[in-house]
């Protein structure tokens, strides 16, 4: 992490007072979080919606932060303790990040895409993890805050970063990618997440496309090249970067050649390679973004017969494709960490082809932010299900009730369920579960779906 005397830090960053006094206090990492302060840590107080970090300062600096940021346009800084007013709080900490980047010696591996983006990150890691050191983004601190933090968290002798990029409007990841300057870059696909933003597909890709202008020459573009609106884009890029691709289609320098679907995984083998592959978490979805991150690493030259390794370890950030037990004994696959209508399809698509299952149950939620066809998606996503293979099909949520009404055009009376309570929704989904039941539980972040799985888990 950045280890910064204030002397130091005021080289980085412009400082409107005087910090002669503190001149040799020492920095030790940043954070913005005053409830997670460690000793000698750059306090950056920032003004959100709601809070506003500067009543936090004084607080910050008692329980251990060596100094402290105070946005110049906010009244009555402390006096007597380590403040370092700046014009704006945010632009301080993106150029202190921007500033300490230049100075390391590190590749960075830079990731975005509707869907798919911190699944693939967490697989990048670890197969590169396997030969470098590396350091990734936590959780999802993937944005105009996130990013920096990110990287004022890398170590000095960090050898190879992998950054989740995410946005909501354009130019967020031209920003993000210009501050962090990749040598790789990961383009998972082009979803309908942000439709409400952007308007189309289209401009979606070209928000994605932003990437690229962060690319360090002769750098590595890394993307799904099943998706028309990237293929055409990127094939017509005039700089020197290598491109590679990876999708189902046997047009892309990596793709399956055979996959089976078990409860203990995903294996697959690729074009070339005699190699079976093993990955500890289900869906075709993720064997396409292992294909991604298997591409990055052999690119940092790890050979493809060593990343099972890699592999083998791989622990995905919460609620992605995470198998567990219900109290009946039913197996239940919580994806509810978010929902897109190609992410809910695919999820579908996974549970209609695992074995060894008596009953198979959907619990689907609301997807979110798709913008003003969001009910036909919804009514699309239900008339896709195939009966044959599911049993029943619940819904939460007010959009959910568009895949209920979809599903009601293929399913039989009495096996769709639409709920807007939760707790009503458990009850009539216990009536139907056992030891030989398959349920899958997905829907956007904002519908709380986890809480789905928590309730059949009591």
């Amino acid at each position: 992490m950045i280890k910064k005397t204030i002397k130091q830090i005021e080289s980085m960053i412009r400082i409107c007072n005087n910090i002669e006094s503190f001149a040799d206090v020492e920095i030790n990492g940043v954070t913005i979080d005053s409830r997670k302060i460690k000793k000698g840590h750059l306090f950056v107080p920032l003004k959100g919606e709601h809070v506003d970090g500067h009543r936090y300062v004084e607080a910050a600096i008692k329980e251990g932060a060596a100094a402290a940021l105070w946005q110049k346009d906010v009244p009555n800084p402390p006096k007597d303790l380590p403040i370092l007013v700046v014009e704006d709080t945010l632009v301080a900490l993106q150029e202190l990040a921007r500033s300490y980047r230049s100075e390391l010696d590190v590749k960075v591996v830079g990731i975005t895409g509707s869907n798919g983006k911190t699944t693939t990150k967490d697989m990048t890691a670890n197969l590169l993890g396997t030969r470098y050191k590396v350091q990734k983004t936590e959780g999802n601190y993937n944005n105009h805050i996130g990013l920096p933090l990110t990287v004022l968290a890398l170590e000095k002798d960090t050898e190879i970063a992998v950054l989740e990029m995410g946005m909501s409007s354009m130019g967020e990841i031209e920003f993000l990618t210009k501050l962090a300057r990749p040598h790789v870059v990961v383009i998972t696909n082009i979803g309908e997440a942000h439709l409400q933003d952007l308007g189309s597909r289209e401009r979606i890709a070209e928000a994605k496309l932003e990437i690229i202008k962060g690319l360090a020459q002769n750098g590595l573009i890394v993307f799904h090249g099943d998706e028309p609106l990237l293929r055409e884009r990127i094939m017509e890029y005039s700089g020197d970067a290598n491109k590679q691709t990876f999708g189902r289609m046997e047009s892309n320098s990596l793709y399956p050649t055979y996959i089976k679907q078990t409860d203990d995984g995903s294996y697959f083998n690729v074009n070339g390679l005699r190699t079976e592959f093993k990955l500890p978490v289900l869906g075709t979805h993720n064997i396409l973004n292992a294909l991604a991150a298997m591409l990055v690493a052999h690119y940092f030259d790890i050979p493809y017969d060593e990343m099972n390794q890699g592999f083998a370890s791989l622990k995905l950030t919460g609620m992605r494709m995470e198998l567990v037990e219900g109290t009946n004994g039913e197996k239940i696959i919580n994806d509810a960490y978010n929902a897109s209508p190609t992410s809910m399809k695919a999820a579908i698509e996974l549970v209609t082809s695992l074995n060894g299952y008596q009953h198979k149950i959907l619990v689907l939620g609301d997807m979110l932010e798709l913008g003003p066809e969001e009910k036909a998606f919804h009514v699309a996503v239900g008339k896709d299900i195939d009966s044959d293979k599911i049993d029943y099909v619940f819904t939460f949520g007010r959009l959910g009730e568009f895949i209920a009404q979809g599903a009601k055009e293929v399913f039989p009376e009495g096996r769709v369920f639409s709920y807007l309570e939760k707790e009503k929704l458990l009850e009539e989904l216990r009536k139907h579960t056992n030891e030989e039941t398959l349920i899958l539980v997905k829907g956007s972040r904002g519908m709380r779906l986890e809480e789905i799985v928590q309730g059949l888990q009591r």
